[in-house]
């Protein structure tokens, strides 16, 4: 250091003898510093851009990845090493300018130790320290932070890594920069912090010449960046606002339950429910297997309240576990079983991925609608299962022609049915659906763009009112929640039309079961209420919401659109006006399509009436053939 010191010192001498002005000589100090080190700011200029440059590939792999830390790390070094980069590299320069800063002190420090060095500069004594001499020297630190913040605005809007940095990133090292200017100014004397504000000056005026001759937009894929920031963005919301992990009672709750869940070995059938709702999927299968196995189901699920925990204590058999969205990504890489049934699509398409520990996991879809999986599902959705449980041929024809198109693996398709449409037509035939005075139609529209409320509903209650129906509209629950002031709205037009019902509250005793008729768009309703009750349905062709932008490359009718005239009959947005003759007709010849529905059910639904056990017993003889044989394995045959 004294050596630097020495040399620091020589360059202060001949700055203040060309200028005879100490105050003009570390203004022309700083300056000679700024070039001398330009090489090491181009420097720092083209690894920045170099590091904003990878970042979109960072980001999509953190995407792939998500929550996978080790190989996360492992793909972001290839990335580092193929491109020639070192993370530590960026503390170099912010090394050099400390160094920097501690010579200049010293450097000030020995002029004012000079007899022969006039520290005065625009009537202002250089050698002064504002903690030494009072209040009155405030305006030096102010001065020194005043250009720090005006360093650091420079900085967040231009500098092409500093831009690029969280809100949080910016800001926070806007106020330590700040509040160091602020706190070491008040120590230093004025010359430093003199040379300090004009180190921020010129280091402002640098960045923009930067910029203009080492233009980063000229490197940097800007739209890529933004789409991966998105991208990631849209991830680390999964499973909403962070909670306190120590005070949270779920999450405590959360940790003792993933520790249970890997404590346990040889773990033989694992169900995953994203929530509490998702019971109605497995019911009728569950029932089965504790019915008639020993089998232990261990039940994951990221609901906290998850009814599955009240049944659990009558059902011994069942072991529920709550692992929150976040969590659940480590467990599912970490997971050790034999079979894993989930009703989630996208398995590694997204965030949840197949187990890294064990590769024989044998991951199974279960379906939770009846409708068609090519049209209703993003490309790919389930093309990382092995198995899936077909509710009826349309989407057995549609992966096995899925298959063919794209070239994919064989899946097992095992001709399920739908567990839960055999508890409604069960439960339905037990309800005493006695005929009422009025004929009921229920309006139940679907949750997406240009739905019945947004586009036609008012035409479609006009038609009908006065016909003497009692029509009843239960708009989507997100429609309520978003949409709450139209809805009031609604209610205030037909108020006072007693055979007119807006439900906002849901709280009605009335089932969508009872009505006579039902009237609706794109609404996955439709099957259940038809399949069940064997009565019509009249749907209204709004536009209609394709998940799988490639669903036309596979050469089968989805059942979305083949049931609609099948099930009952369907209008335009511009037929409107025959709503009322479609609707007496439809109700007139309730018999026929009822006759006519189920015909069509026994087509396109297997295993009606024991679809539950036959999924179920699928189950269990794929865990039979599993443990027979892990004992082979173990004799070494």
């Amino acid at each position: 250091m004294e050596i630097l010191y020495n040399a620091f010192e020589t360059v202060m001498n001949g700055c203040y003898t060309l200028c005879k002005n100490y105050g003009a000589a570390i203004l022309l100090f700083t300056l000679i510093s700024k070039i001398v080190l330009l090489p090491v700011s181009v420097w720092v200029q083209k690894n920045s851009i170099k590091m904003v440059k990878m970042q979109p590939e960072i980001n999509f792999i953190m995407v792939k990845h998500f929550g996978d830390k080790d190989t996360i790390a492992e793909e972001q070094a290839a990335v580092y090493k193929r491109e020639k980069y070192h993370p530590m590299a960026s503390i170099f320069p912010l090394i050099i300018q400390l160094v920097l800063l501690m010579c200049v002190i010293e450097v000030i420090k020995r002029g004012m130790d000079n007899p022969l060095i006039d520290m005065n500069f625009a009537g202002i004594d250089l050698s002064l320290v504002p903690s030494v001499e009072g209040i009155h020297l405030i305006w030096s630190p102010i001065v020194a932070g005043f250009s720090a913040w005006l360093l650091c605005i420079a900085q967040n809007a231009s500098n092409v890594l500093q831009s690029e940095q969280s809100k949080l990133n910016k800001y926070g090292l806007m106020a330590f920069s700040v509040g160091l200017s602020l706190y070491l100014g008040w120590f230093v004397s004025v010359g430093v912090a003199l040379y300090w504000t004009a180190s921020n000056v010129f280091a402002i005026i640098q960045l923009y010449l930067l910029n203009w001759a080492i233009n980063p937009k000229k490197y940097v894929d800007y739209e890529a960046l933004e789409k991966s920031k998105k991208e990631l963005e849209s991830l680390g919301s999964i499973g909403g606002k962070k909670r306190r992990r120590f005070n949270d009672p779920d999450a405590r709750r959360e940790r003792q339950d993933y520790k249970k869940f890997f404590s346990v070995v040889n773990k033989h059938l694992v169900f995953y429910s994203e929530s509490s709702g998702f019971y109605k999927y497995y019911k009728g299968t569950i029932e089965y297997l504790l019915d008639n196995t020993n089998l232990t189901i261990h039940y994951i699920t990221s609901d906290p309240n998850d009814a599955i925990f009240e049944l659990a204590k009558e059902k011994t058999q069942i072991r529920p576990y709550y692992i929150g969205e976040k969590r659940l990504i480590t467990l599912m890489m970490k997971l050790e079983a034999d079979m894993l049934l989930m009703t989630m699509p996208d398995l590694e398409n997204f965030h949840i991925k197949r187990s890294y520990v064990d590769k024989d996991i044998e991951y199974v879809y279960v379906q939770h609608g009846m409708d068609s999986l090519n049209l209703t599902f993003r490309t790919g959705s389930v093309d990382h299962y092995d198995t899936i449980f077909c509710v009826g041929k349309h989407q057995k024809e549609e992966v096995e022609k899925t298959e063919e198109v794209y070239g994919l693996p064989k899946k097992k398709l095992i001709e399920c049915g739908y567990p839960l449409l055999d508890e409604m037509r069960a439960d339905y035939e037990k309800l005493d659906v006695s005929a009422h005075d009025k004929k009921r139609i229920l309006i139940a529209p679907s949750w997406q763009k240009d739905n019945i409320v947004d586009s036609c509903l008012e035409k479609i209650l006009d038609s009908l009112k006065g016909q003497d129906y009692y029509v009843t509209v239960r708009p989507h629950p997100q429609h309520v929640r978003h949409r709450g002031e139209l809805m009031e709205q609604l209610k205030k037009r037909y108020e006072q039309d007693p055979d007119i019902e807006i439900q906002t509250d849901f709280s009605s005793n009335s089932t969508v079961f009872e009505a006579d008729l039902v009237i609706t768009d794109w609404s996955s309703i439709a099957y259940d209420y038809a399949y069940t009750t064997r009565k019509p349905v009249l749907f209204i062709n709004t536009p209609m919401k394709v998940m799988n932008p490639e669903y036309q490359k596979i050469d089968t009718v989805p059942l979305n659109i083949l049931l609609r005239d099948e099930i009952g009959c369907s209008l335009d947005l511009d037929e409107l006006d025959r709503l009322s003759e479609r609707v007496r007709m439809l109700l007139d010849n309730s018999e026929q399509y009822s006759e006519k529905i189920e015909k069509f059910v026994e087509k396109y639904v297997y295993h009606l009436g024991t679809s539950a056990e036959v999924s179920a017993k699928y189950i269990i003889s794929q865990i039979q053939k599993k443990i027979e044989k892990k004992k082979k394995e173990s004799k070494g045959e």
